[in-house]
This record gives structure tokens, C-alpha cells and sequence, in this order.
């Protein structure tokens, strides 16, 4: 099979379940946006020398994939005839569990933080930005399509986590985190 199909010169793609749809539809801006957030989870891995992280990161590039393939089916019955998953609560509670326990290793936050430090935590933070923009194109999605909540809170909570764990890659490799210090007029 060819990686091309010249089917999407024309501006439109095809969904799960054969509907074309213009490359632009809010649909494709949400799994696109999902996408978008599993590659630059690729180089935030990469840049961690932390193998719990990089585990993990494995683990929620692969739900970022069901989730890409849930959005991507239209019509709420076609998603459930077709056992799409959608994250579950027990999977957002995993999350959940990851950050308390990432958060053990940290000092109390006393005040915002800029992205940066270390490589790994400048690339998490740019996964977390790229998080909060597919979160806001799948709540967009939702408003004209029957989507499960959890989809959209999955990636709220997941956003939370990679914020986490670009303050754990600094603190794990001796660098504090930047202090935001607010401009004085």
C-alpha cells in the first residue's frame, strides 16, 4: 500500500466509515489536534533519560491513538457499533495517580513557572500547551456531536500531567524551575 493516495488534493479527507469531509471539518481539526500532541510527546520522551516517564509517555501515545480514532468516527452509533474506545474514567484516574505520586518528588508550586529548564522539561511543556489546544478543538467538537466527557476530560487531565513531569524532569536533573516574575509598570 502507497503512503499516498491523492484523494486529499482536493482539500477534503475520508473519516472512519468512509464519510469525506473537508480537511478543515472541527472534526478533523480534533483528531488532528490529537495527533499533533502524539508527536511532540515523540521528542519530550526522547529528551527524558527517566524511564518511568518514557513509559508512561508510551502508554498515553497509544490512548492518543484510540482517542485520534474515536474522534474520527462520526455519529455516536457508528462509534459504538464499531468498539472505538473512548478513554475511561479508569484510565483519567491514572493520570491522577501519576501525578500524585510525580508530585511527592516536587516542592510545593509557590507561584508560576516558564517553560523551560532542562530539554526534556521544555519539550513537556510544549506538549503541554499542544494538550490544552486539542482539548480546546475536542470540546469545540462536542458541541456539535454527542461526545463522551471523557474524552475531553482525559486531555484536561492529561495536560495537568505533562505540567508535572516537566517540573520532575528539572527537578530530577538539579534545575530549578523558572519563577515567573511579573513585569512592573
Amino acid at each position: 500500500m502507497k503512503v499516498y493516495t491523492r484523494r486529499g488534493d482536493g482539500g477534503e479527507t475520508d473519516l472512519f466509515g468512509g464519510e469525506r469531509v473537508g480537511k478543515d471539518a472541527q472534526r478533523v481539526e480534533a483528531y488532528g489536534a490529537v495527533d499533533e500532541l502524539n508527536a511532540t510527546l515523540g521528542p519530550a520522551a526522547a529528551a527524558s533519560p527517566h524511564e518511568d516517564v518514557t513509559t508512561l509517555v508510551q502508554q498515553i501515545q497509544s490512548a492518543l491513538f484510540d482517542l485520534g480514532a474515536y474522534l474520527a468516527t462520526p455519529d455516536a452509533a457508528r462509534r459504538a457499533k464499531s468498539q472505538v474506545p473512548v478513554p475511561s474514567a479508569e484510565e483519567i484516574a491514572d493520570l491522577e495517580a501519576h501525578i500524585d505520586a510525580f508530585e511527592e518528588e516536587l516542592e510545593p508550586l509557590r507561584s508560576f513557572v516558564l517553560p523551560g529548564g532542562t530539554a526534556a522539561a521544555a519539550a513537556f511543556h510544549v506538549a503541554r500547551t499542544v494538550c490544552r489546544r486539542a482539548e480546546r478543538r475536542v470540546v469545540s467538537l462536542a458541541r456539535e456531536d454527542d461526545l463522551d466527557p471523557l474524552a475531553v476530560g482525559y486531555l484536561n487531565r492529561l495536560s495537568d500531567l505533562l505540567f508535572v513531569i516537566a517540573r520532575l524532569e528539572n527537578r530530577r536533573a538539579g534545575v530549578p524551575d523558572i519563577p515567573w516574575v511579573g513585569r512592573r509598570r
